[in-house]
């Protein structure tokens, strides 16, 4: 299976409920990914580990800290363990692989 099937195949298997816009798909040692699909609003709050996205599909507005972006597929983007983070202004196709990894605390 390709990635872009696997990609499709995801985003059908997400939540159809408001708020819930996360499906994880692997689980290894401490690390942890899923695909994250936000729509309107991106509410989350910081995580207690580092974490790594890729745009895979749409575009959208980042913002990490005080910093903005505009992101678009194939963008990868880091964010420290506890740094407020979210995406703003998405497309209505907007997604990302989500890679959670490390200590809580982050690696430093």
């Amino acid at each position: 299976m390709d990635w872009l099937q696997r990609l499709a195949d995801t985003t059908k298997a997400l939540p159809a409920a408001p708020g819930r816009p996360w499906r994880e798909v692997m689980r290894h040692g401490s690390m942890y990914a899923g695909l994250y699909a936000p729509r309107g609003v991106d509410d989350q709050n910081p995580h207690e580990k580092d974490e790594l996205y890729v745009v895979v599909a749409g575009r959208a507005r980042f913002r990490r800290a005080e910093e903005t972006r505009d992101v678009t597929i194939g963008d990868m983007l880091f964010v420290p363990a506890g740094m407020e983070h979210r995406f703003e202004a998405m497309s209505d196709d907007f997604a990302v692989w989500a890679v959670f990894w490390g200590a809580p605390g982050g690696e430093g």
